[in-house]
């Protein structure tokens, strides 16, 4: 369903940009830089609904240091989030998951 949505908005963007709308309630549509905030941002310190960079934060973010509620990243905090550090319920319900069918599978001869 994330995908879905995600694709949505890149069409919606894409939309705004080729009717010519740049900002969208005080914000830029499209964003990139070392410092990016926008609906679409990218760069190393980016901030909006899809951002990507170093450190990124928006509903949906991926970077190394993401936070999102969908966030992907080394470090990455969000309801729904995936990373090496993760903390989120997605992250708790994995690792538990995980652990759980560890022991189940592992068997002592």
């Amino acid at each position: 369903m994330t995908g879905i949505v995600v694709v949505g908005l890149l069409a919606v963007a894409l939309g705004l940009t080729v009717a010519g709308v740049e900002t969208l309630a005080g914000f830029g549509v499209l964003a990139a830089g070392d410092t990016a905030f926008g609906y679409l941002a990218a760069g190393n310190f980016s901030g909006g609904v899809l951002s990507t960079g170093i450190s990124s934060v928006g509903i949906f973010a991926a970077g190394v240091f993401s936070v999102g509620v969908f966030s992907i990243g080394i470090v990455s905090i969000g309801i729904f989030s995936v990373g090496i550090y993760a903390a989120g319920f997605y992250a708790v319900t994995q690792y538990r998951a995980r652990s759980v069918g560890d022991d189940a599978d592992s068997s002592e001869l």
